[in-house]
């Protein structure tokens, strides 16, 4: 056996340490064996932070056992749990060095090759310095142990890292004081066996797909509702109050009736699906946030903590949350949908965002997503969206659509000021001159789409044909909504319009629709938090209709 195959097996997680300094060189020589790691497009993103306070090291040590106590409840076997509580988990104040391995998102802020595919590349170039930082260790005589048991948002906070620097954890650094009779830890304690042999399987096919194709039109219905508007409009008159004194309520109220086809609408089971993907376009700047904020975003909303979660749960309104096309890979117990496209569409400046099949798919995943909706009961969806450079995405699209120039369909967006917004215009100028493509939709859809839009719009469509209501939120949903109503213009019946956006197209583009929205208040976060607020609005409209006495019933005289 060579002396690096050697150095590799030997190479442990190391739990117990002697209390031997650790000399200077012997840190310096491993840092560069980390910065000699391989590194995606040369992003050069690992950062170290080196902790030999005492002070720093306890406060780590406190993140851990809180967290660790968080961990050890995971568990309902009481023998496992004393199993665990048994484990030499950490060595953090034993450790004469702490080090922190992380990496710098904000090189995604720019173009770099390699990272298109996935962002996650940068981290595991991260990691392949870990790596290295490891071996050189072991071959030094020395070891490390690697500490993620902690609250990552604490973590950074107790030791004021940038916001931009992601750690891949605390790790610890010293002499061995035992080699775990060259086994890994937990497996010389039966927690768990080490497979003898790595797992390697070899491909020697490929497997197709079938993608159907998806035809972009949706059967309008024809039926004669004449009869039952007449008796609707009826008992909305009828009601103690001046013809019409209701005003947008009295619209609302309608509506919902119609679409539900009931002189009684009740609104069962109301959903909100946001619709989460990253855009390539956002790789040349147009956003003031980067992208990776996407992913961090459905964190949040997997957590509870964004403001469309605050306002569903203010209203009994389910909210599902869809990875359209995250650049991250999600664990796959997430409470999430999985309707993945790819890892990001690709940037339209100069190729097509996505393929005719992925575009295909989109509509196939949308649709299949609001089918299990309606199969709840639901009769009524809201649509939001989380993106990272969609306001572009949707500005071309809205243009190209309506015919408006790009000027009168680009915005602020995540909130991007003056020279970045005269940057974003122009990039955006220059995709749509440089395409050549056919001025068919299907092919406008597939070269500047984003899987998130497509999704909405096929999930509105199938909204239609299931006879729910269908809430549309701000700027982006809304051209989501022009996608589909170019598709079936009867789509119109069943949609409410929840607010005017300060995006400045969104008004453009209401007119364009000829549609009203219920409110107007400056709104410009997405997520489908424009349908939550106005929820309560199309409930009062639910409740005077159903509710509220005739003239006959309360014996009151009309004029």
């Amino acid at each position: 056996m060579s002396y690096l195959d050697d150095i590799l097996k030997s190479r442990r997680d190391t739990r117990h340490f002697t209390t031997d300094e650790v000399p200077d060189e012997v840190i310096e020589k491993a840092l560069q064996a980390g910065h000699w790691a391989p590194s995606v497009g040369l992003t050069d993103a690992t950062r170290y932070y080196i902790i030999k306070s005492p002070e720093v090291k306890n406060a780590v040590k406190n993140l851990f056992l809180d967290y660790n106590k968080k961990a050890e409840e995971l568990t309902d076997n009481p023998e496992q749990k004393e199993h665990y509580k048994s484990l030499k988990l950490e060595a953090i104040e034993e450790a004469p060095i702490g080090l922190i391995i992380a990496y710098d998102r904000a090189v995604l802020n720019q173009f770099t090759i390699g990272t298109v595919g996935s962002n996650e590349a940068v981290k595991f170039s991260s990691v392949c310095a870990a790596q290295n930082i490891w071996l050189s260790l072991t071959e030094q005589g020395y070891g490390m142990g690697w500490v993620s048991i902690l609250n990552y948002y604490q973590f950074k906070k107790i030791l004021d890292l940038p916001e931009n620097i992601e750690p891949l954890g605390y790790f610890c650094i010293g002499k061995p004081a035992t080699n775990y009779d060259n086994q890994p830890m937990l497996q010389q304690l039966h927690w768990k066996q080490k497979s003898a042999v790595p797992d390697c399987t070899e491909i020697k096919n490929i497997t197709v797909n079938p993608v159907l194709d998806f035809e972009l039109k949706f059967k309008a219905s024809a039926e004669s509702q004449n009869g039952f508007s007449t008796l609707l409009q009826d008992k909305i008159d009828s009601k103690t109050k001046p013809i019409g004194a209701l005003g947008t309520l009295e619209t609302l109220a309608f509506q919902m009736a119609t679409v539900f086809e009931t002189l009684n609408p009740k609104i069962i089971n109301p959903n909100i699906v946001v619709f989460a993907a990253d855009h390539g376009i956002a790789n040349h700047g147009v956003s003031a946030y980067p992208q990776d904020v996407t992913r961090q975003m459905v964190g949040n909303f997997l957590e509870g903590g964004a403001a469309i979660n605050v306002f569903c749960n203010q209203n009994n309104i389910q909210l599902s949350i869809v990875d359209a096309g995250v650049n991250y890979d999600f664990p796959t117990n997430a409470n999430l949908i999985h309707a993945k496209i790819a890892k990001g569409t690709q940037s339209f400046l100069h190729i097509p965002a996505m393929s005719e099949s992925e575009l295909e798919l989109c509509f196939e995943k949308g649709k299949s997503i609001v089918e299990d909706i309606a199969k709840t009961g639901s009769n009524c969806i809201g649509f939001g969206e989380m993106g990272i450079g969609n306001t572009s995405t949707a500005s071309v699209l809205m243009s190209l659509i309506t015919g408006f120039s790009i000027e009168e369909c680009v915005g602020k967006g995540t909130g991007v000021e003056d020279e970045k917004l005269r940057q974003k215009h122009d990039l955006l100028k220059k995709a749509i001159e440089n395409y050549s493509g056919q001025a068919e939709l299907k092919q406008q859809l597939a070269y500047f789409g984003g899987f998130e839009i497509i999704q909405m719009a096929s999930g509105m469509l199938t909204a239609f044909e299931n006879k729910m209501l269908i809430l549309v939120d701000g700027f982006i949903c809304s051209v989501a909504f022009l996608i589909a109503s170019k598709m079936n213009p009867d789509i119109h019946k069943n949609a409410v319009f929840c607010h005017c956006s300060a995006e400045k197209a969104h008004q453009k583009l209401l007119n364009y629709l000829e549609a009203k929205p219920i409110l107007n208040l400056d709104l410009r976060l997405g997520e489908g938090t424009g349908c939550a607020v106005a929820f309560p609005i199309l409930k009062s409209a639910e409740a005077f209709l159903n509710e509220m006495a005739s003239f006959e019933s309360a014996g009151v005289s009309r004029k």
